[in-house]
Parts: C-alpha cells; sequence; structure tokens
C-alpha cells in the first residue's frame, strides 16, 4: 500500500492513519504486506520526525515504513506512479505546492496500481483489507 501523509497535520491525516492502523492490525502477519507512508512535508518530516512517529504508532517499521525525500520526488510519484492526486494539481513552483490527499493506492508485487481507496471512509478500508488479503494469496 502506498498513502501520505505529514506527522503535524491536524486535519484528514490523524483519522486517516487510525484506519491506517486497523489495516495494518488486519495484515501485518502477510510476509509480504507492507506499507509505504510517504510525508507530503518533507521540509518538516526529517528521517528523526518520522522515527518519533513511526514509535508513537508501535508499529513495525520493516512493515510500516515512513518515507521523505525530495518533495518533487515524493509529488511525482503520488501523482504519476500511485495516481492518487491529480496531475494537473502540480504547480509552476515546487515551493508553492501541497500535496494532502486522503486517497491511498494497493500496489501489487510487480508495483502495478490494483485500486486507489478513500481513506476516510471506513466501508472502502474495510474493502481494502478483503482486496489485499486476495491479492497477498495469489502466486507470483
Amino acid at each position: 500500500m502506498a498513502t501520505y501523509f505529514f506527522t503535524t497535520c491536524k486535519g484528514i491525516c490523524p483519522k486517516m492513519n487510525n484506519y491506517l492502523r486497523e489495516v495494518y492490525d488486519a495484515l501485518h502477519n502477510e510476509p509480504d504486506f507492507l506499507i509505504l507512508s510517504h510525508s507530503c512535508d518533507p521540509e518538516t518530516d526529517s528521517v528523526a520526525q518520522l522515527k518519533k512517529y513511526a514509535d508513537s504508532m508501535q508499529v513495525d517499521t520493516r512493515q510500516w515504513v515512513f518515507l521523505t525525500g525530495r518533495k518533487d520526488s515524493l509529488y511525482y510519484t503520488a501523482r504519476l506512479s500511485y495516481t492518487i492526486d491529480d496531475p494537473a494539481n502540480n504547480l509552476t513552483s515546487i515551493e508553492d505546492d501541497f500535496l494532502h490527499t486522503q486517497f491511498w493506492a494497493l500496489v501489487d508485487r510487480n508495483g502495478d496500481v490494483k485500486k486507489i481507496y478513500d481513506g476516510l471512509k471506513e466501508s472502502e478500508v474495510k474493502q481494502l483489507i478483503v482486496d489485499a488479503r486476495k491479492l497477498l494469496s495469489e502466486k507470483n
């Protein structure tokens, strides 16, 4: 799975990460299960800040990875690789750009996006768990 959030968010991120915790709890015993939570605020979300956040979530960071990097690379990946944000949102200046999306991507072993889910809708989160289990059970 691939998601975007930022550690200081007071809006949608806490609710999304609570739902994401449900996904993690349901699937963390699956050997090929992985969540990639990318920061959409890399200026604030340093490696140390993400480690502190991960520690507060009390998750296995080999299965729920919190990532930061260059803002342009993070946003490009969200819009063009995971397709969880509209590429038209890309502003001319990366400094003025801000990605804040509640959408999550279910990604297969080959890196192909299988489906997009709304991380604020409980019904879609439950469906994602069902779909992820099915995907994890498929042979390579």
